[in-house]
């Protein structure tokens, strides 16, 4: 399968590179990436040869958020159309979360709303010490809804609450203080990094791997159904609030919503 937002290559070691690459876009999620995303877990799960998977972005930034084009659609959208889009983000984040290959997060740059919860689907996450983070959803009126169940579960819900509501930057030493984060090491030395991250795997039964993450799932908070139902209704609702409308209305106009405080 070929894709167009996204870059799926395998080495001969049985090492797949999944790549977001949209780089003039800051890798920011669109929804042929989302659905991209969708098919290349699929694709991955059903190749045998793949051992391990690293999930990282092309240029400058691992993953931005939503794409604006996006977001502008959505701001127009109705709730039906709204609830549909979250839910093929969740799905994605799903199948993302659920591979049966060991994920590792290869962050080099940004990683802002999406670009945090595709970060706490990995299993491990390196990051470079200049990379910064950030929740920002409630900077335009919305909530972090989708992608909660999986940072919830990355973090913990004390360490989440530092960050996830106050639409806080915060660097990649406070990222692995909060879980995100794995390892930080400088740029010249991540892909060195991943590396050693990647050894263990390959003398690894490939079929006890799968089943001792499923095992690991299995006994960490529970994302099911229901919960990814909660969220999307949650979404949809925060959408139809004035804040919401001010928020996006301000990002889009360039100027300040306004909540915020004069100086």
């Amino acid at each position: 399968m070929s894709f167009e937002t996204i870059a799926l290559t395998i080495d001969d070691r049985g090492v797949a590179s999944l790549s977001l690459n949209r780089p003039e876009k800051h890798n920011s999620l669109s929804a042929q990436m989302i659905n991209e995303l969708t098919a290349a877990a699929d694709q991955i799960n059903a190749d045998d040869t793949i051992r391990v998977v690293v999930l990282t972005g092309t240029g400058e930034s691992f993953c931005a958020g939503g794409d604006l084009g996006w977001m502008r659609e959505q701001f127009h959208a109705d709730r039906k159309t709204r609830m549909s889009e979250a839910r093929k983000l969740a799905m994605m984040l799903r199948a993302l979360n659920e591979l049966e290959k060991p994920l590792i997060g290869r962050v080099q740059g940004l990683a802002f709303g999406g670009g945090m919860g595709m970060m706490s689907v990995c299993d491990t996450v390196v990051a470079v010490d200049t990379a910064k983070f950030g929740l920002t959803e409630v900077r335009l009126g919305l909530i972090p809804a989708t992608i909660s169940p999986y940072v919830l579960a990355r973090m913990g819900e004390g360490k989440a609450r530092r960050v996830f509501m106050s639409a806080r930057i915060f660097g990649a030493e406070e990222a692995k203080e909060l879980d995100l984060v794995s390892k930080v090491v400088l740029a010249a030395e991540l892909d060195e990094a991943i590396e050693r991250e990647i050894k263990p795997y390959l003398g690894a039964a490939p079929a006890a791997v799968a089943a001792s993450k499923a095992l690991a799932r299995s006994l960490g908070p529970i994302i099911s159904d229901d919960v990814i139902d909660d969220t999307i209704q949650q979404l949809a609702d925060t959408w139809e609030t004035p804040e919401a409308h001010e928020g996006i209305s301000a990002f889009f106009d360039k100027r300040k919503p306004n909540w915020v405080a004069a100086k």
